[in-house]
């Protein structure tokens, strides 16, 4: 005699076929290219035709992207002149890397733009993103470990070219 657990296996339904990929075809077929673009982040703008002014990237920087903000936020949206004077006397450890790589971003705005007026030059962009984070193990009491990460950052710079008044 059966018992009931054979009973209802034997009276399951096979599930129906073509359900998992009439799904992936519907969700491919929603994304738009023009979404996908708008989100896309400068560097890969420029790519993608859309032309972005001079600018400079900076990677692997030792430094906390929380740290590096701090100073970011201080020279998003200043003349350069005015934002390497800020960053000269800035006491923060980051001031210096985001001073070079200022200094780069004129630099190449001078050497691909041709004659490029560098006191017209404000920055128009300032991202700071987060990079790899390096992980470390410090030995604590009764054989633990604790993880100390050391983050870096990546920061993108992108200047723009005010009008003269």
């Amino acid at each position: 005699m059966a018992t009931e657990n054979e009973k209802k296996k034997t009276t399951k339904k096979p599930a129906a076929k073509g359900t998992g990929k009439a799904k992936k075809a519907a969700t491919e077929t929603s994304a738009t290219p023009e979404a996908s673009e708008a989100s896309a982040k400068p560097a890969a703008r420029a790519r993608k035709g859309v032309e972005a002014g001079p600018h400079a990237r900076l990677s692997f920087l030792r430094i906390t992207p929380r740290k590096v903000r701090l100073v970011a936020d201080n020279v998003r949206g200043r003349k350069v002149g005015e934002a390497l004077a800020m960053l000269k006397y800035t006491p923060q450890s980051a001031a210096k890397p985001l001073a070079k790589l200022l200094r780069s971003a004129v630099a190449n705005a001078e050497q691909k733009g041709g004659r490029v007026d560098v006191d017209a030059l404000y920055v128009k962009t300032l991202m700071v993103d987060q990079g790899p984070k390096m992980r470390r193990f410090m030995p604590r009491a009764m054989g633990r470990a604790y993880r100390v990460e050391k983050k870096t950052s990546h920061v993108y710079v992108e200047l723009g070219v005010a009008a003269r008044a």
